[in-house]
């Protein structure tokens, strides 16, 4: 059996160049979305169920995306044809009208970002990644067939990362972390001075764990 050599995207790794064609007409990615966050989500087929009720839920919440200035791109390695006749189905079937570029994909663009899992088969497992403004890798989930993404995750830790760069850490299940809700964490001190002021300064539980309130 043919090896196949398996690259997947680390963190603050940057973005794979990439020449796609969309059904928006050809694109650069990075490149073309210098100074804007994105969304690339792969998913295995199109005409398939759990597919589709993923391009519906991404395309319901278009407006957050909007809303936080992110470009969204979907991807599988499907000709673009296959996609253009997929989003008009989607269309005529379930009033919902795609909004977001489809990338048809081949093995090598599926390889470059860790799509092609040997032991899933040979259908792109479900990847997001996120990439903020230089081009950067800011988060990278993978999903596997069988299972369709949660895409309120998807838009929380993208709006997370935007405030975090920004602002400072956010807590678990952030905005409605059980211990201090919206706020943000303030980092730790880094010797005693500035722990002994930190309590003064912030709301803490110690000083190594303060919290200040989301600047909205």
């Amino acid at each position: 059996m043919e090896e196949r050599e398996l690259n997947m995207p680390l963190l603050g790794d940057d973005f794979p160049e990439l020449e796609v064609q969309t059904t928006h007409g050809p694109m650069n990615i990075p490149g073309d979305l210098k100074g804007k966050w994105f969304v690339l989500f792969s998913h295995p087929a199109d005409f398939t169920p759990v597919c589709t009720t993923e391009f519906v839920s991404f395309q319901k919440r278009m407006d957050d995306f909007k809303r936080l200035d992110t470009k969204l791109i979907g991807m599988s390695v499907d000709q673009v044809f296959s996609h253009i006749k997929w989003v008009e189905w989607i269309k005529d079937e379930l009033n919902v009208n795609i909004e977001f570029p489809v990338v048809a994909a081949n093995d090598s663009i599926a390889l470059k970002l860790g799509m092609l899992h040997p032991g899933k088969g040979t259908n792109t497992v479900r990847a997001v990644f996120i990439g903020d403004p230089e081009g950067k890798v800011r988060l990278v989930l993978y999903y596997p067939q069988e299972i369709g993404r949660n895409i309120d995750e998807v838009v929380r830790a993208l709006e997370a990362l935007q405030i975090s760069d920004e602002q400072g850490a956010v807590p678990a299940n952030w905005p409605n972390n059980e211990l201090i809700k919206d706020r943000i964490i303030v980092p730790p001190a880094k010797d005693i001075k500035t722990a002994e002021q930190r309590v003064k300064d912030y709301e803490c539980y110690d000083w190594w764990f303060c919290h200040k309130p989301l600047e909205k």
